[in-house]
């Protein structure tokens, strides 16, 4: 394995977990469209880090043995970091919706 397909992972993992957090602030200013749009970046990015990801595992299950590294590790760790904080942040999107809408109700009702 290569330091090149490590960075891979870690670039594209840092990119996604930065435009989840461009979805939430977005979010939190109440631009949702915005949110939207950097999901989306957010899931294109982890698509890129996967795929390097899983180029990865496909060769050692060809046969071809992998070097894993504490820089590989590292790499893996970053990728799911990703993945987690972008679902998480992707509820967060929806609660702040609901908290948004409800709000908007109630300065209705009064």
């Amino acid at each position: 394995m290569t330091e090149t397909v490590i960075f891979e992972i870690i670039l594209h993992a840092g990119n996604a977990r930065a435009e989840a957090y461009d979805a939430l602030a977005a979010a939190r200013a109440g631009d949702f469209a915005k949110a939207a749009g950097h999901l989306v970046r957010a899931e294109e990015e982890i698509g890129v880090a996967h795929r390097a990801q899983a180029d990865t595992i496909q060769r050692e299950a060809a046969g071809e043995k992998q070097d894993i590294t504490l820089l590989f590790v590292h790499a893996q760790d970053h990728l799911m970091t990703a993945v987690a904080e972008k679902n998480l942040i992707t509820h967060m999107i929806e609660q702040e919706k609901t908290i948004r809408d409800l709000a908007a109700r109630l300065e209705a009702a009064r």
